[in-house]
């Protein structure tokens, strides 16, 4: 079938916009025609060539929404019209880490999807018979996408598929991170570094889990501002004495979790700084740039502290993302507030600029 989609011809440059070709599911894979996709940094990183695993041509997108249309044989995890949220962490439920509570980095299809193939080694995109790899094994900038059904999470089809498109990346991640890969504890105290999406998602994050206080850091009043729409109890505009105020503020000693959401490694260093001697965990969600380095001072670890990582916040994307997208329409988050741009797919360069800007929090486009 010929589809509109935005294709990383070279890296540096922006999208362009073309018909391509794309191929009828395979078996174990699934057809779905996308309603929104969110722009993401991940996408813009990849674009600018700086990622050293990035690939061209390929399309790209990996935040999406959208509605099943056929599946291939043998598929049985989902079925024609369900409403899914793509998955660029899958879960097949059956290798050794999806096995484990302890991680949700499911191996199954890892080496063809970060070469940017379908599990099976091959590609279901073309232009000019020529073939186009798949980003991240979802390619979400496109009108229709084909993915393997253990990258598929079954959402509630009340859920307006706008909102459920930054659940496939950013805000699953943040929430992920405070609910899953810290398990923050009632009463605590939280200070998240940086209040993008997934700074905004670690702290709902936070609320959900019952912390007491939560401190959001961000240079920007305005997205401080929708830190405290969101839960934040106390914000700060982040400067060289964020860490010793964060620790005046506590009582000298840091707080019990911290979250960093900006890739900027001197962040990084102050999450960790900031965190509480004895027992703080700090928890790093950004990416940060080709080549550089967390430089810690192993007294920070050796007087307890303890740092982590964070992939997609720990989400098993099929068992745990409905969940999610659930306490949103109880109404124990506002998923859309998140959302503030809506754009066309002939604009998605647009949505790079915004993001590059820090003009709003989610830029997502819209097919229908």
């Amino acid at each position: 079938m010929r589809i509109r989609a935005a294709v990383l011809e070279e890296f540096g440059k922006p999208l362009v916009i073309d018909e391509v070709d794309l191929v009828e599911p395979e078996a174990g894979e699934v057809l779905v025609r996308l309603a929104s996709c969110g722009v993401c940094h991940t996408d813009a990183y990849t674009a600018s060539g700086v990622d050293p695993t990035g690939y061209a041509p390929c399309v790209l997108g990996h935040e999406g929404a959208g509605v099943v249309e056929r599946v291939g044989d043998g598929v049985t995890m989902v079925r024609p019209g369900d409403h899914v949220v793509t998955l660029f962490a899958p879960e097949c439920g059956e290798c050794i880490h999806c096995r484990s509570s302890r991680t949700n980095r499911c191996i199954a299809i890892r080496d063809p999807q970060n070469a940017g193939y379908l599990p099976d080694g091959t590609t279901r995109l073309f232009r000019g018979g020529e073939p186009l790899r798949h980003f991240m094994g979802c390619s979400t900038f496109a009108e229709y996408t084909v993915m393997p059904q253990i990258a598929l999470a079954v959402v509630n089809p009340e859920a307006p598929l706008d909102g459920c498109a930054p659940f496939a990346c950013g805000l699953a991640t943040g929430i992920g991170a405070a609910l899953y890969t810290a398990q923050v504890q009632p009463g605590a105290t939280a200070a998240v570094f940086g209040c993008g999406l997934v700074g905004l998602g670690a702290v709902i994050g936070a609320r959900l889990a019952g912390a007491e206080r939560i401190i959001a850091l961000d240079l920007s009043e305005e997205r401080l501002a929708e830190a405290r729409r969101h839960g934040a109890t106390d914000t700060r505009v982040a400067d060289a004495d964020t860490v010793a105020w964060i620790r005046e503020q506590t009582g000298g000693y840091g707080a019990d979790y911290t979250f960093e959401a900006t890739g900027n490694v001197k962040v990084m260093g102050q999450a960790v700084e900031a965190a509480r001697e004895a027992w703080g965990l700090a928890t790093m969600c950004g990416v940060a740039g080709r080549g550089e380095q967390l430089e810690i001072i192993p007294r920070f670890l050796i007087t307890g502290r303890r740092v982590t990582g964070s992939s997609f916040g720990g989400v098993k994307g099929r068992t745990q993302l409905p969940g999610l997208v659930d306490r949103w329409l109880a109404g124990e988050f506002d998923a859309m507030a998140l959302v503030s741009h809506r754009l066309t797919l002939d604009q998605v360069n647009e949505g790079f600029e915004l993001m590059e800007a820090q003009n709003g929090i989610r830029s997502v486009i819209q097919f229908s």
